[in-house]
């Protein structure tokens, strides 16, 4: 079955009930910009109490390789997520770690830089102007979907709903789905019945 990562979290009890619920991931997000923010003491309290199974991922939009390595430490992060104009070179910089690029999607160009990254994952997400991420609006699925799948490890992101992730994975056929904003009932604030639907909807 597809996996589900479940991003934007801010709090322990949106953890636990995505974990509950399903979810094989979270992503804490370090962004200080975004409503979905987290100090990383607060995401180190909240790592410490889930269970070991689930994976942990830090997202990052252009920060200091040294400020990215430090927050990991700090929280035993399983997977970097870099969600700005990080180059390839950046990319490489941090060893033992899993590192997924993401790619904002609007136009077929936009795939074009995706081959230079040699990262253990992609993930693609919609392009907005306003917010690197966590926007709810999805892409032209129909752009990716013309190309080879690539890379080692596919995330689909961006406005993905209960109401349309049976379509994307059929689409698509990603590794991961990640979904944040369309779960919540307010920024920063994940919704019970939104996060049950929505992995219900892939167990289907």
């Amino acid at each position: 079955m597809v996996k589900v990562k479940i991003c934007g979290i801010t709090n322990l009890e949106d953890a636990l009930l995505s974990y509950f619920a399903g979810a094989q991931a979270l992503g804490f997000v370090f962004y200080k910009k975004s409503p979905r923010y987290i100090r990383p003491q607060k995401a180190k309290n909240i790592a410490r109490i889930l269970p070991k199974k689930i994976k942990l991922v830090g997202v990052f939009v252009d920060e200091k390789p040294a400020a990215v390595k430090k927050i990991a430490k700090l929280i035993g992060l399983d997977m970097l997520q870099f969600h700005g104009k990080e180059t390839p070179e950046y990319c490489k910089k941090f060893k033992g770690y899993k590192v997924i690029k993401v790619f904002r999607i609007s136009k077929k160009e936009d795939l074009d830089c995706v081959a230079k990254y040699k990262t253990s994952a992609y993930l693609f997400d919609s392009f907005s102007k306003a917010a690197p991420g966590g926007t709810g609006n999805k892409f032209n699925w129909k752009i990716l979907a013309q190309t080879a799948k690539m890379g080692p490890v596919l995330f689909i992101s961006g406005g993905l709903t209960s109401a349309n992730v049976k379509q994307a994975i059929k689409l698509l056929k990603p590794d991961w789905v990640d979904a944040s904003s369309s779960l919540e009932s307010r920024p920063g604030k994940k919704d019970n019945q939104r996060i049950e639907k929505f992995i219900q909807a892939i167990k289907l």
